[in-house]
């Protein structure tokens, strides 16, 4: 089984962080690759970026899905452009927030989010109502940190992360913790032994999730609205995206 994470953003490090992470929890026989694209924003970091990482996203994901992959993963906590990926392709794609939310409703009767900033609050609460998770859902916290300043080497990041997610169990009366950007894959066993609490990331859940329905042999629904995008011509530097007809 080969599956793709696609990183949204263009910051290569944070690539090499979520493919170790992926990598760290994949099956025996599981190939794991990781890659971003070549254009787009550093880091997404409300609508204006999620917006831009689209084309960049959906060449990833074409070009894997040419090159055989069984299954895709988003890794970006907003879930930015996860039906068009869907609709795109035949094979499994699962977004990281998605992802964490369920496997977080399976182990625990109520979670908490930590992300980065503030800005990021009113999108996880949205996603939440959107999965049906909004009842098992305590609360989003932002640590007000910028994504980026997780790749900096020698930041507090880390530590100024680990101090909301504290708060989150002593304050919110959560069950669990998610953490709300693929930039702390890294810190999920350091803060589950800190707290006592499950602390998930969604790039782990995801994986899981992706080989789970590789093995059932179940893909993207081609019927309704994960259907194939209809053929047509699309103009100027995004003509190289229009869909080719089928059948």
């Amino acid at each position: 089984m080969k599956i793709l994470v696609i990183n949204p953003n263009t910051t290569r490090s944070m690539t090499e962080k979520i493919g170790a992470a992926a990598r760290a929890v994949a099956a025996a026989g599981t190939i794991v690759d990781a890659v971003n694209p070549s254009q787009g924003p550093a880091s997404i970091e409300g609508p204006y970026d999620e917006a831009f990482c689209l084309p960049g996203l959906l060449e990833c994901l074409l070009q894997g899905a040419g090159a055989g992959y069984d299954g895709f993963v988003v890794a970006c906590f907003d879930d930015p452009g996860l039906a068009a990926c869907r609709s795109a392709v035949a094979a499994p794609v699962v977004g990281i927030c998605e992802a964490a939310m369920h496997v977080a409703s399976l182990i625990a009767g109520s979670f908490s989010v930590v992300t980065t900033l503030p800005r990021a609050v009113p999108v996880i609460e949205e996603l939440a109502l959107r999965y049906g998770m909004e009842r098992r859902l305590r609360r989003v916290r932002a640590a007000d940190i910028p994504v980026l300043a997780l790749e900096e080497p020698g930041s507090a990041a880390a530590a100024t992360v680990q101090a909301e997610v504290e708060r989150a169990v002593r304050e919110d009366g959560c069950d669990a913790v998610i953490l709300g950007c693929a930039g702390m894959a890294d810190l999920t066993t350091r803060l589950t032994a800190a707290t006592g609490v499950p602390v998930l990331d969604g790039v782990a859940a995801a994986i899981k999730l992706v080989e789970g329905l590789v093995g059932l042999g179940l893909g993207s629904s081609k019927v309704g609205g994960y259907a194939w995008p209809i053929a047509k011509a699309y103009a100027g530097t995004l003509a190289g995206f229009a869909p080719a007809p089928r059948g």
